[in-house]
């Protein structure tokens, strides 16, 4: 059976996350991951949006965090000030679902600037909650396309703090959550060993050469590297006709 990298991004990342868990998501493949894990094995994970969304069912694909379709059947809709106080700062967020337009090997996320910050090259839209949801959740997964370019050995600017510089710096700056867990690009997927990005999975097809290749550092590759599941019919079928039927995202 055939399928895009993208969808294949979305089965490997919906398998990571646990009946239960409360996860705050964005828009993208995070969200079609999160609905496509409600829909196989975790029925009762809670998905938080920015918002002000809480415990949100979309019936639909929500276009962006201001949707109306998060609303709907929803447990509660609050302030994004409670959502932020309440929820993230009240260490209440298991899961955060982050992207960026640069990761490096310590899991730090830019989505800032790209080049100097007094005269980049390009200007990203800043932080959002990003930088707060980094901090404080007890994991952070990150979904991602993997290239030299978005893979450098360090980012242009911390948005969004990882491991910054190494095991430990998360604990001197007192930052309570857990940091990254995973990466998941289109060629594998990565885990963290003393707060560096660590090959763990390559998808089918793909190599470690190729992983090499794209990426801005000697990549520190796991003793056991497994083979990524393929997403089953099934995933598939949830992903092209439930959930993203005009493929606005695969």
């Amino acid at each position: 059976m055939t399928y895009s990298a993208s969808e294949l991004m979305v089965a490997a990342a919906a398998r990571m996350l646990a009946d239960g868990e409360v996860t705050f998501v964005g828009i993208g493949l995070p969200n079609l991951a999160c609905n496509l894990a409600r829909r196989m094995h975790a029925p009762n994970l809670v998905l938080i949006y920015e918002s002000g969304a809480v415990g949100a069912s979309p019936d639909r694909l929500p276009i962006s965090i201001g949707d109306p379709a998060l609303v709907t059947d929803s447990l509660s809709v609050c302030s994004m000030y409670d959502i932020f106080n309440n929820y993230l700062q009240g260490g209440r967020i298991d899961v955060g679902f982050l992207q960026g337009a640069q990761i490096d090997r310590f899991g730090n996320l830019n989505t800032t600037v790209v080049g100097d910050y007094d005269a980049p090259s390009v200007r990203l839209p800043g932080s959002g909650g990003a930088c707060e949801i980094a901090i404080l959740a007890k994991k952070v997964l990150v979904i991602a396309p993997q290239s030299k370019r978005s893979f450098p050995e360090r980012v242009d600017f911390v948005t969004s703090p990882g491991f910054l510089n190494g095991p430990g710096r998360r604990a001197v700056l007192g930052m309570p959550g857990g940091g990254p867990a995973a990466v998941i690009t289109n060629l594998g997927c990565y885990g963290f060993v003393d707060g560096e990005m660590t090959l763990e999975s390559l998808h089918p097809g793909c190599s470690i050469d190729e992983v090499r290749a794209n990426i801005g550092w000697d990549v520190r590759i796991a003793d056991r590297i497994d083979d990524t599941p393929a997403p089953t019919g099934e995933e598939l079928r949830i992903i092209r006709e439930e959930l993203d039927p005009l493929h606005l995202y695969i």
